[in-house]
């Protein structure tokens, strides 16, 4: 379990590093926090993996650095910092080495760690179009009502149609921002963020008042495929930080899915080449949950409305079978045809004719006008 000292370590080097500093990781690993802070802030050898340049830059960040300011500040909103060995720390972050995040800053009220262990990351496209929306809040809400906690980045577009749909539904819902918790990011989700605060969490590596660039987009999108199950990618062009996720998750060892898009549709491009490679096509909450949850949560069969003649026994729907459509048919053509005897079609005739699938003209029989036209669409 992390003690008080090594989480006032650890805020300062995430005011500190970059996310998914693998330099920084191997010092943490090596060395641990407290020495790292050390060598930063005080005196000692500089540490290995760096330039002098580089290095100068570290501590130069180090000595402006504030923990107790930045951990009395999340305090201040609400906010907890948590650190690896930590009771609420998800063990799957530990999956990304030592491009582990250094801690994170949580708000709201669950427990992360339990959160995460039934989560599923929906993401794509920031501009997307009126069919991607409605997948993405269609899958949050599906999900949500499945008991999935369902994670995703905040952001315009997908993100935030998924967030909505799991809102929506009552359900649980996990945004991961790149940069502080206390910011919201867009500016525009700033009440959709507060709101998934009380809901549900907002997490993110970055301390407080931090600010996102290009690059921190990029490195969170780690997290959200470390943090979950698998990954679905609803609408994404062939340069989307979207398949940045997905990627991170097939490096993983998580499952990857995609939701199909128009072949002719630009923000879909991406994520056909996905499915065209090791990705699992997903229409559904029910697919995605048969994909990546526990044995016997599968999703119902597949197959068109059930019409009446479908609930007919075999024999019955040969006797049908064999009746035309336009002509009546005397009772030995209709056992010709049937492969059965007269009298067993007398009997499933009259069976038939109960139902309203056929009448009788004379001494021939014919099928019902109720009957003809759904005979004719499925031959055709």
């Amino acid at each position: 379990m992390s003690g008080d000292g090594e989480r006032l370590h650890r805020a300062l080097l995430a005011r500190v590093v970059e996310p998914g500093d693998e330099v920084c990781g191997r010092w943490l690993r090596e060395c641990g926090a407290e020495e790292v802070v050390r060598r930063l802030t005080g005196g000692g050898r500089q540490l290995p993996g760096v330039t002098d340049v580089r290095w100068a830059g570290l501590r130069a960040r180090a000595m402006r650095a504030d923990p107790e300011q930045d951990l009395a500040v999340a305090r201040d909103s609400g906010t907890r910092f948590v650190c690896p060995g930590d009771p609420q720390w998800p063990a799957q972050l530990d999956d990304l080495g030592d491009a582990r995040p250094v801690g994170l800053w949580v708000r709201g009220l669950p427990s992360l760690r339990i959160w995460a262990l039934r989560s599923v990351a929906v993401v794509g496209a920031r501009a997307c179009t009126e069919y991607g929306a409605h997948m993405a809040s269609t899958l949050g809400a599906g999900l949500a009502e499945r008991g999935w906690v369902v994670v995703s980045g905040g952001a315009y577009g997908v993100d935030g149609a998924t967030h909505r749909g799991a809102l929506g539904a009552g359900g649980a819902t996990v945004a991961v921002l790149a940069c502080g918790v206390d910011r919201p990011y867009p500016r525009g989700h700033t009440q959709l963020i507060s709101r998934i605060a009380e809901q549900g969490l907002v997490i993110g590596e970055l301390p407080p008042g931090d600010h996102p660039t290009p690059s921190r987009f990029i490195l969170r999108n780690r997290v959200i495929a470390a943090l979950t199950r698998g990954t679905v990618v609803v609408e994404a062009a062939y340069r989307s930080g979207a398949l940045a996720t997905a990627r991170a998750a097939q490096r993983l060892g998580r499952f990857t899915m995609g939701v199909p898009g128009p072949a002719t549709s630009a923000l879909s491009a991406g994520v056909h080449e996905l499915l065209r490679g090791d990705a699992v096509l997903v229409t559904d909450a029910e697919e995605v949950a048969e994909l990546i949850g526990d044995m016997g949560e599968l999703a119902p069969a597949r197959r068109g409305p059930v019409l009446p003649r479908d609930l007919l026994d075999p024999e019955a729907a040969r006797v049908l079978a064999a009746l035309p459509a336009r002509e009546p048919a005397s009772r030995q053509e209709i056992a010709r045809d049937a492969g059965t005897t007269e009298d067993d079609v007398v009997a499933r005739l009259y069976e038939l004719r109960s139902l309203g699938f056929v009448e009788r003209h004379g001494d021939g029989w014919k099928l019902t006008r109720q009957a003809t036209l759904p005979i004719d669409r499925d031959r055709g």
